[in-house]
């Protein structure tokens, strides 16, 4: 198991790497020049030239970049070329933003998944477990930014009982943050809560033709006491797998729903980067987002081998 980790290790900081030079190739190819975007078309090229020189966009590209990734290795991220501060703290600031509500809305996902699942799978010859699975899969075809908008419109627009959007910090009303959260939570949960429900049906439908299971409903466990005390654990290997790709998902959906419910968070942050032209401000932030997925990928691969003792 030691021996495995140092190769997974090695493999993440070689794909965080490579994850590098593709991000910053990639920004590097985008037409416009930081300079002449933030001095204006009417801008003398003697000033171009010396904004450029500022930004440190006039040396090659090859200097550039290891000046760049080099930083990233001790948490400086540069500096902006719209606002001239800092990028790190404010990617500091924002993550918190974004990991409480992705995190939050895998939390109602797994609530929603894991027993409408199992019933589904417990119950698929029944109606009503036909009727999960097909609810699921309607679910799946719903976009979060979707679902959003559709809970807004019935709990704060119809109902009024949740807010609209906006963030309030947990320091100044832990009542008010939690109200903020969920309905972005609700609205991120739900879809991937019908992509879980699916995985989760297949897989215990999976575990409950093994012959194993037959055994230990044979040796005088009910059907309900053979499955949790033998299948679920084996039916959550591979939904742990399509976890891990759910969790990069919700990353990834985040982006859209804090531009939703005007949330501060990374995604929000991309945006009005990609919006402002602050080219270096959209490279951090595509940049800690995409090592946040291989993390992710990180740890599935390692709670893999650690629930399925056959890999060991």
């Amino acid at each position: 198991m030691t021996l495995y980790l140092i190769k997974r290790l090695a493999v993440l900081v070689a794909s965080t790497a490579v994850a590098g030079v593709v991000v910053f190739a990639f920004m590097a190819l985008l037409p416009g020049d930081p300079a002449e975007v933030a001095l204006g078309v009417n801008a003398t090229p003697d000033a171009v030239a010396a904004l450029r020189k500022q930004f440190g966009t006039d040396r090659p590209p090859v200097v550039q970049f290891f000046d760049w990734f080099g930083g990233l290795l001790h948490g400086d991220f540069g500096t902006s070329y719209v606002t001239s501060s800092p990028i790190g703290p404010q990617i500091s600031d924002r993550l918190g933003v974004t990991a409480v509500l992705v995190l939050g809305g895998m939390v109602v996902a797994l609530v929603i998944a894991v027993p409408l699942g199992t019933f589904a799978a417990v119950h698929h010859r029944n109606p009503l477990g036909a009727a999960i699975s097909a609810l699921s899969q309607v679910g799946i075809a719903i976009p979060a930014f979707l679902a959003g908008i559709l809970l807004v419109f019935v709990f704060a627009v119809q109902a009024q009982v949740l807010p609209s959007g906006g963030y309030v910090p947990i320091a100044e009303d832990p009542a008010q943050w939690l109200l903020s959260l969920l309905l972005p939570w609700l609205s991120l949960g739900l879809v991937q809560g019908a992509v879980l429900t699916r995985y989760v049906r297949s897989a215990v439908l999976d575990v409950m033709r093994e012959d194993y299971l037959r055994t230990a409903r044979a040796k005088g466990r009910g059907s309900t006491g053979a499955l949790w005390r033998h299948g679920l654990r084996n039916a959550s290997i591979p939904v742990v797998t399509v976890l891990g790709l759910q969790l990069a998902t919700l990353l990834i959906g985040a982006v859209v729903v804090e531009r939703v419910f005007v949330i501060p968070g990374l995604g929000d942050l991309l945006l009005n980067g990609v919006a402002g032209r602050d080219l270096l401000l959209v490279q951090g932030v595509v940049m800690v987002l995409v090592a946040a997925v291989l993390l992710i990928n990180f740890v599935v691969d390692v709670a893999y081998r650690v629930l399925d003792p056959r890999l060991r």
